[in-house]
């Protein structure tokens, strides 16, 4: 938990007016973003597993998995390793492998909770955009 200095103003909700809070009263909490849904093939990106492990998961899903196809996801800092790991496996597979991205921005939820609940406010959430990308990692149809 951490103190944070919000520059932007926080909403007690959508209808009413921006309020400016003290950022040292309140501790922000992030929420896990929404998720797509949850395939067999689809992998989720992050910082903090290895990279050769998710590298590894996405390589055995491609050749032991029976899949021929798989999508990499990844949101904010982990972009740059989702096109990696893509970029990676397309580099393995000596070109057999074809890359198709998208990217889309994702709405996220904090919570803003008071550190000391009987002098703050009521606890309350603010909404911001990330960016993300998803890559589908297959290999062509034979012609």
């Amino acid at each position: 938990m951490s103190s944070i200095p919000l520059a932007a103003p926080l909403h007690a909700d959508s209808a009413s007016p921006a309020v400016e809070m003290d950022p040292v009263e309140y501790t922000l909490r992030k929420r896990l973003p929404r998720k797509l849904p949850k395939r067999r093939n689809d992998v989720y990106v992050n910082m903090k597993t290895d990279f050769r492990a998710q590298l590894a998961r996405c390589q055995k899903l491609l050749e032991g998995g029976g899949h021929r196809e798989i999508c990499v996801h990844g949101l904010g800092l982990a972009i740059n390793r989702a096109i990696n790991i893509a970029l990676q496996l397309q580099a393995s597979s000596q070109g057999a492998l074809q890359l198709a991205a998208n990217t889309s921005t994702v709405e996220l939820v904090d919570d803003l909770e008071p550190e000391d609940p009987d002098e703050a406010g009521e606890p309350m959430t603010r909404t911001r955009n990330n960016s993300a990308i998803h890559i589908k990692v297959f290999y062509p149809d034979p012609q």
